[in-house]
């Protein structure tokens, strides 16, 4: 197995900085996942590691091997390691077994060793009956799991996901995670996993690294990213999320326009950018609630009700709430409002902060 260790690493296409002094290090048998939207640098950042480019400035290490830098070049070929691709790149002519066989084949390992690794790994990604099919015999989830064999038969001591359940159904991806997630336990491996989806980081992560415009914005577990978020990006981009704007005074934040406060007890004063999640907010008894405005829009989902309230100058917050509770509710009714939690941002005078989510 490796570690991975990235050293002020950029990488610029002429005149635009695609990743900007990227610093970081991942753990041997680490789950790592480089989160963030499109464009912001994750997937470069990954080919960098694999060898598929080249770092503008700094160096990439595994273990304490220096794999890429300004003196210092391995082809990717001789890295020992696995990729996994957005699109499943498997041969369209050979069987499920020779897909798998076919890096061991080029590495000229006997006829025997061969048989019994692919036999392996066939069935810890649950494909022994299918090794004598064709990929055009195979659902989409079964085809990226003969790109995941292929990937792990060699035995690699680092495996790089790109992107590989973008292109399978909701419920396919979800159980996808899950066999991903346990094929690396069961083999040890570190595993460096891009994508902008920020349920499979959170589902999959020892710990992630969101990038924005090519820079690392935080790195921590999906619980501390999630909870604990560094800025309004990051609260955004991970999970639902409603900021509204006022002012920080000792024991209280008054909201801008509407008349309404919230209790605090930190530290900040002045202006601020206040984000509350909608799980956090529960409908409360009248005259009992920390803020009250009125349902803007009510849905019924079945197992929540997902409503915004208005709570006027232009704030609103959404609250997603057991259809129990808010059996009564329905839109232009008023009510009142309690926030279990929020987060809280300096905001410097007059600036918009939904450029900052950008």
């Amino acid at each position: 197995m490796s570690s991975v260790t990235i050293k002020n690493v950029t990488k610029s296409f002429g005149s635009a900085v695609v990743l900007d002094n990227f610093d970081a290090v991942f753990a041997d048998g680490e789950f790592i996942t480089l989160l963030g939207p499109s464009g912001c640098g994750k997937t470069t950042m990954l080919r960098i590691i694999a060898g598929f480019e080249k770092p503008t400035s700094g160096a990439v290490l595994f273990d304490d091997r220096v794999v890429s830098s300004e003196k210092v070049f391995i082809p990717p070929e001789k890295r020992d390691i696995g990729m996994v691709f957005q699109s499943y790149a498997v041969w369209p002519h050979m069987t499920v077994f020779d897909n798998v066989a076919y890096p061991l084949q080029i590495k000229k390992v006997d006829k025997a060793t061969i048989k019994k690794k692919v036999d392996r790994v066939l069935e810890v990604v649950h494909l022994t009956q299918y090794r004598d099919r064709i990929p055009s015999q195979l659902s989409g989830g079964q085809q990226q799991r003969v790109a995941l064999a292929r990937a792990l038969v060699a035995e690699p001591a680092l495996l790089l996901l790109d992107e590989p359940l973008s292109n399978l159904d909701a419920k396919l991806r979800e159980s996808m995670r899950f066999e991903i997630k346990e094929i690396q336990r069961q083999y040890g491996i570190t595993v460096v996993y891009v994508t902008h989806d920020q349920t499979e980081a959170m589902a999959m992560s020892d710990r992630i690294v969101v990038i924005n415009r090519g820079v690392i914005q935080q790195v921590g577990s999906p619980r501390t990213i999630y909870s604990e978020p560094a800025n309004p990006f990051i609260a955004d981009f991970v999970g639902k999320i409603d900021f509204v704007e006022g002012v920080a005074s000792e024991g209280v934040i008054a909201l801008n326009d509407c008349d309404q406060k919230l209790p605090y007890k930190g530290e900040l004063r002045g202006n601020v950018i206040v984000g509350v999640r909608p799980e956090n907010i529960k409908y409360a008894e009248k005259g009992k609630g920390m803020l009250r405005g009125v349902v803007k829009s009510h849905f019924y989902l079945g197992d929540v009700d997902d409503c915004r309230v208005d709570l006027g100058g232009g704030q609103e917050l959404r609250i997603i709430a057991d259809p129990y509770e808010s059996r009564n509710v329905e839109n232009g009714k008023q009510v009142e409002l309690d926030v279990r939690s929020f987060l809280v941002y300096p905001q410097k005078p007059g600036e918009d902060f939904r450029k900052i989510l950008t």
